[in-house]
């Protein structure tokens, strides 16, 4: 393997994107939840993390979308928060290092705990808001 290096742009993104989803296609936990999701949506979904990733560390335009929204009704808990954050950041690490890799795991870790904040709120909800 290459020297680790910093994540610099998309294609660094795109390195860090195929991979982590290449570790949950394949994960027990997380595969089922995902191929039951995507199943036949996976390349639209990667091009659209290509994006969100590419706004989120960059700021790159190009992103639209309300990722709280499609992860709100997925059947998920803490144990699922917590494998998704460790091939996360396994993936980064991997890979990476440097001070955007770090910033990476950072804004995935504030996804995780939010995201599962949020979901473990809405159990039991009679209704939900999604926005």
């Amino acid at each position: 393997m290459a020297p680790k290096k910093d994540i610099t742009g998309i294609e660094d993104i795109k390195v860090m994107v195929d991979e982590f989803y290449g570790l949950v296609r394949q994960d027990e936990l997380l595969a089922p939840i995902f191929l039951y999701r995507l199943n036949t949506y996976w390349e639209p979904h990667l091009e659209k993390m290509y994006t969100f990733w590419n706004a989120a560390l960059f700021g790159q335009r190009g992103y639209t979308g309300n990722p709280f929204a499609k992860h709100a009704t997925m059947p998920v808990d803490s144990e699922h928060f917590k494998r998704w954050l460790s091939l996360f950041n396994t993936t980064i690490d991997t890979y990476f290092e440097g001070p955007v890799a770090e910033e990476a795991k950072a804004r995935g870790f504030i996804m995780a705990t939010n995201f599962e904040r949020r979901i473990e709120g809405m159990k039991g909800a009679d209704t939900v808001t999604l926005v």
